[in-house]
C-alpha cells in the first residue's frame, strides 16, 4: 500500500519571523432574539419576507434594538441615533472582546503595543482606536490603525497589517478588534431589498492578540501567508447608498453575490497556496466568514469542501447570524475551543465582502 505524502513543512526566513496568534476573544451585547421573535416585534405580515426570515439558517442574533413604546411597537430611529448607538455599543463590545481576548493569554493591557479596529457600521472621528485606548487606558504610545467600511472581509485586511507590525516588532504586542454594531444599520421600510440585510446581520465584536516569538515559546497558529482577490466587475454587489426618503444609510446585497463569490474562491485559494507545495486536501481547517447560508454553500461547492469542514461557519451562523468583519474570528474561538488542531497542520482563514472581494490566509499549528 502506497501512503499519501506529508504535506510540505514551510520554514519562514529567520530574518522575517511570521507572528502567532496567541488568543482570541468575543463580545456581543446582553439581547438576542429568534427570527420570530423579531417579526413578531415588527409586526412583518408580508409572506416574502417572512419567507426570507425563517430559511436564513439563523436561529438567533444579539442585536442593540431601540427601546419600546407604550404600544408596542418599536422607536423609529435617526441616523444621528443609529451613529450614537454604533459608538456606545462598539465601544462597549470593543472593550469587552479586547478585556476576554487578554484575560486567556499571558499578556495584560500594558503589554499591548499595537491596536487595529475594523468597523463598517459607523462613521466615527476619532475612530474606535482612540475611544478604546481611551476607555482600556492603554499606554499613549500605543500604534493604532482603523479601518472603515470594507465591509465583511475587512477582519483579514486587518489581520494583515497586525501581523506585518507583529512581525517588524518582535516580542511586542499587536491586537486586531472588529467591531460591528450591525443594528446601527438597519433600514426598516418594508422593502424586500432592506429586508434581506435585517434578516441577516447581528452584532457583535471579536480580538485576536498577535505576537511575533523569536524564542518559539508561544501556543497558537502561525500566520504564514496572506493573498486577496478584488472582483471589479461586481464593485456595486455589496455596497451602501443613501437613502433620501429615509434620510439614512442603507445596505444593499445584490441576489448574485453567493454566486459571484464561489465562482472565484478557487482562484484566491490556489494564489494562497501557490508556491507552498501545499494542496487543498493538506488543509486541515478551514474557517470561512458566516456569510449567509448561500455564500457558504456556494464556497463549499466550488472549493469541494465537506459540510463538517464548515462546522463552526454555519454554527456561528446559526446562533449569531452574519457578524461581519469579525465572523471568522468568533469561527475560529470554535475552532479553538473544539480541541482538534494538531501540531504541524495547515489552516486556512476566508472572508468576503464588498469591493467584491476575497481575502485568505494561511495558518500553521
Amino acid at each position: 500500500m502506497t501512503l499519501p505524502a506529508p504535506a510540505p513543512v514551510l520554514t519562514p526566513d529567520r530574518a522575517h519571523l511570521p507572528p502567532k496568534i496567541v488568543s482570541v476573544g468575543a463580545a456581543v451585547p446582553p439581547d438576542s432574539y429568534s427570527q420570530q421573535e423579531i417579526l413578531d416585534m415588527y409586526g412583518i405580515t408580508d409572506r416574502r419576507i417572512r419567507s426570507v426570515f425563517h430559511n436564513s439558517a439563523i436561529e438567533r442574533r444579539f442585536l442593540s434594538l431601540p427601546p419600546e413604546l407604550p404600544e408596542g411597537t418599536r422607536a423609529t430611529e435617526t441616523q444621528g441615533e443609529l451613529l450614537r448607538k454604533h459608538k456606545l455599543t462598539g465601544i462597549d463590545m470593543g472593550k469587552r472582546a479586547i478585556l476576554s481576548c487578554l484575560k486567556d493569554s499571558d499578556y495584560e493591557l500594558d503589554d499591548v503595543g499595537y491596536l487595529c479596529c475594523i468597523t463598517t457600521t459607523g462613521f466615527l472621528t476619532p475612530g474606535f482606536s482612540a475611544l478604546l485606548i481611551k476607555e482600556l487606558g492603554l499606554s499613549v504610545t500605543t500604534s493604532r490603525l482603523d479601518v472603515v467600511g470594507m465591509g465583511c472581509n475587512a477582519g483579514l485586511n486587518g489581520l494583515n497589517a497586525v501581523a506585518g507590525w507583529a512581525s517588524a516588532h518582535p516580542g511586542q504586542l499587536a491586537l486586531i478588534v472588529c467591531v460591528e454594531a450591525c443594528s446601527a444599520a438597519y433600514v426598516m421600510d418594508g422593502t424586500m431589498r432592506s429586508a434581506v440585510v435585517n434578516s441577516l446581520f447581528g452584532d457583535g465584536a471579536a480580538a485576536a492578540a498577535l505576537i511575533t516569538d523569536e524564542a518559539g515559546l508561544e501556543p497558537g497558529p502561525t500566520v504564514l501567508k496572506f493573498a486577496s482577490c478584488i472582483i471589479p466587475e461586481a464593485v456595486d454587489a455589496m455596497r451602501y447608498d443613501w437613502d433620501d426618503q429615509q434620510g439614512k444609510f442603507s445596505f444593499f446585497l445584490d441576489p448574485e453575490v453567493p454566486y459571484v463569490v464561489g465562482a472565484h474562491a478557487e482562484e484566491v485559494i490556489g494564489r494562497l497556496l501557490d508556491g507552498t507545495g501545499l494542496r487543498r486536501s493538506d488543509i486541515a481547517h478551514w474557517v470561512v466568514h458566516s456569510g449567509g447560508k448561500k455564500v457558504i454553500d456556494s464556497v463549499m461547492v466550488n472549493l469541494g469542501l465537506t459540510r463538517h469542514a464548515l462546522r463552526h461557519t454555519t454554527g456561528v451562523l446559526r446562533d449569531y447570524g452574519n457578524l461581519s468583519s469579525g465572523s471568522f474570528l468568533f469561527s475560529y474561538g470554535r475552532l479553538l475551543e473544539e480541541g482538534v488542531t494538531q501540531h504541524g497542520e495547515y489552516g486556512v482563514l476566508m472572508t468576503m465582502g464588498p469591493g467584491s472581494t476575497i481575502e485568505s490566509a494561511l495558518l500553521r499549528f
